[in-house]
């Protein structure tokens, strides 16, 4: 996948000075360090600031359950939550660092019962999480990190075009979960009259905000470098990136009504909701196709990474 939202052409990620030896040794010696994380799972977790905008390092221990990963909001049983909590649930797009691996991941706030059974499951690896929640009448979120996957797989790279696919791909992915996911959420509420399940919400909220920062940004990096890189190097491309461009303003609006409509969900008529949903849904992803059909031709001609100055 691409980068995580507002990764475009950043300062220096912000490190707490506290945090900076950790981060140093982490990344030194594949993930390991010592003193108070000695022994510990370990991992970096990059958000982006929800008032700064700023990538954001901090390093957190971590349980797994099954093939998940959960952190956990813990704050050493501060009645506050940490930074880093408030960045997620206003940016779910995240970067995670393990051992050696690096990858993206949408960060989803478990909810209801399957947050107490997380929670228990958590104290049972680290029985510390029990003693921090003793501390505060605060209730400790677990945070689970949903790794970003796209149909892609684990192609190589080796050109934009490459590069344009995989993001497409995820893009369209997020489109289908948050379908999957809305569809669930009134068949709950169906089913129960009422309410649907704690958690539902929550999944819903956090996987079409990814969707729609992600877009946001894919096109605005492409407005502000790839399309007048092409204008200048194909200028037989002129018609094609003045509809890109028209488009880009109408796609922008649409992510902006769409996560005005999911907002909603809760009180919404599922009959409309849904023929809403599938409109947008149609719009963004017709945007996408011609965008593919006029652009990989060439985008397959330029490797990526795209060779830098001096190169």
């Amino acid at each position: 996948m691409s980068e995580i939202p507002a990764h475009h052409m950043q300062p220096e990620p912000q490190i707490s000075d506290f945090n900076r030896p950790v981060v140093e040794e982490f990344r030194a010696n594949g993930g390991k360090v010592g003193g108070p994380f000695e022994g510990g799972d370990l991992l970096l977790l990059t958000t982006t600031g929800a008032r700064s905008g700023r990538w954001q390092i901090s390093p957190l221990g971590f349980v797994r359950d099954g093939d998940r990963l959960l952190v956990v909001a813990s704050a050493g049983g501060s009645p506050r939550h940490p930074a880093w909590y408030h960045n997620l649930i206003a940016n779910p797009m995240v970067r995670v660092e393990v051992g050696t691996e690096t990858f993206d991941a949408v960060a989803v706030p478990a909810q209801g019962s399957e947050r107490d059974r997380l929670f228990a499951h958590v104290v049972a690896q680290e029985p510390g999480y029990g003693d921090y929640q003793a501390r505060t009448s605060r209730r400790i979120p677990v945070v689970v990190l949903d790794r970003v996957h796209s149909e892609a797989g684990d192609r190589e790279v080796a050109n934009l075009a490459d590069k344009l696919m995989e993001i497409h791909d995820w893009l369209r992915d997020q489109l289908a979960r948050t379908r999957a996911e809305t569809d669930a959420y009134f068949a709950a509420r169906h089913a129960t009259d009422g309410p649907p399940p704690v958690g539902l919400g929550m999944q819903i909220r956090a996987h079409c905000l990814a969707f729609c920062q992600s877009l946001h940004f894919h096109h605005t990096g492409e407005d502000g470098h790839m399309l007048p890189g092409l204008e200048q190097g194909y200028p037989h491309l002129a018609p094609v990136i003045e509809r890109l461009r028209a488009e880009h303003v109408t796609v922008d609006r649409i992510r902006r009504e769409l996560e005005g409509l999911l907002a909603d969900v809760a009180t919404a008529d599922p009959v409309r909701f849904r023929a809403e949903l599938d409109r947008m849904s149609s719009e963004l992803t017709t945007h996408l196709a011609y965008e593919e059909e006029t652009l990989i031709p060439v985008l397959a001609q330029v490797p990526f990474p795209p060779a830098g100055p001096g190169a």
